[in-house]
């Protein structure tokens, strides 16, 4: 799965992967990938410099990114406690009630929270930002569009491409005029965060639109036989998330998230603004049918939303209240049956690429003849 975009980044496999793991992203890098390691739950610069230095010793030399979530334009003087105050009451007592009704406990007073949507303040990703440019990473991603001119040019002095997810063919050319040097189209198959655009449409729309730049596709790709898809409606890459969750490297903490990962259909997902106030795909749950209820408060705009729920969250995972149990992940948990090796993941990549490649050879054959 050779394009000039992997042959230029030194990668054997035009695959991306991100993950929140360290040890999926160094396990991606060595299996011919590129592993991009996801910044958004790190609020001390001190952890992520452990993990980049774990991952920088677990790479064998192979190269690596960093995705950040940073706001293209600054906003001058908040702080998280200036968010936190304008959360309303009602949507407190409403996260409280919710909670009771499944029985869920509290935390140990001596234990924090665990998750906290802060990368998004500027402050917090530029911390991590300094941590990522003393390392040697190869790709800065950002998930809220294009970062700010100056980051773009420090990563460019640095000899670092700079990629964006984009799901619109609209988004892609703003991404362009930034000076962007990878486009991102996500598609609405996608987990986390998407658009309403599926895979399928998106990918043409946004190489046409910002050629000759390298386009990655994401959203439902798990298969090497979509990433050939992929390759065949021009992007020079894929850029795989979700399929990660499952393999034996990934650190979820949590073996009732995996069983139900595990069981889970193509269906059983939903775009849902609970988790951060945006639109997200995640697994359907008691907790998303609750947000979701007209005749609930409704979920509040990011950042509000992911600092309301961060307490809630850390409380459903610690102890497994399975019918609120959730994560982000994309419309491809259908085929996430089993759980595999990341290496394993990529030997079914590519020799589901090869089958692929192999029948639209022999098509081409048959309809020369």
């Amino acid at each position: 799965m050779q394009t000039e975009l992997s042959q230029h980044l030194g990668i054997e496999h035009a695959v991306f992967g991100f993950t929140p793991f360290p040890a999926v992203a160094a396990a991606i890098s060595r299996a011919g990938g590129l592993g991009v390691l996801g910044a958004v739950r790190y609020t001390a610069p001190d952890d992520l410099e452990r993990d980049l230095d774990w991952i920088e010793k677990h790479t064998g030399g192979h190269p690596y990114g960093l995705d950040v979530v940073m706001p293209a334009r600054k906003v001058e003087g908040v702080t998280e406690a200036d968010v936190e105050a304008m959360i309303p009451a009602g949507h407190r007592r409403f996260v409280a009630d919710t909670l009771a009704e499944h029985g869920v406990p509290e935390l140990p007073a001596d234990e924090t929270v665990g998750w906290r949507i802060t990368g998004w303040m500027e402050e917090v990703a530029r911390t991590q930002l300094d941590v990522a440019f003393a390392h040697p990473i190869r790709l800065l991603a950002n998930a809220l569009g294009s970062p700010p001119p100056d980051v773009v040019a420090r990563a460019h002095d640095q000899g670092v491409q700079v990629a964006a997810l984009a799901g619109s063919a609209r988004h892609a050319v703003k991404h362009k005029e930034a000076g962007i040097d990878i486009v991102v189209a996500q598609g609405y198959e996608a987990g986390g965060h998407t658009g309403e655009i599926a895979t399928m449409v998106l990918t043409p729309e946004v190489v046409d639109a910002v050629g000759p730049l390298p386009v990655l596709a994401a959203g439902g790709i798990g298969s090497g036989e979509q990433a050939a898809a992929a390759l065949a409606l021009g992007a020079q890459g894929v850029w795989l998330g979700s399929v990660w969750l499952t393999t034996t490297e990934a650190d979820l903490h949590s073996p009732a998230l995996t069983r139900k990962l595990l069981a889970a259909g193509s269906g059983d997902t939903v775009r849902s603004r609970a988790l951060t106030g945006k639109p997200a795909r995640q697994l359907r749950t008691a907790w998303t049918d609750a947000w979701d209820d007209p005749d609930g408060p409704g979920p509040l705009p990011m950042p509000l939303q992911g600092l309301l729920v961060a307490e809630a969250v850390s409380r459903i995972q610690k102890y497994e209240v399975e019918p609120l149990l959730g994560t982000p992940v994309g419309q491809i948990v259908g085929r996430m049956t089993s759980e595999r090796s990341v290496q394993a993941v990529f030997d079914d990549l590519t020799r589901g690429f090869e089958r692929a490649v192999d029948r639209i050879n022999r098509i081409a054959g048959r309809s020369e003849g």
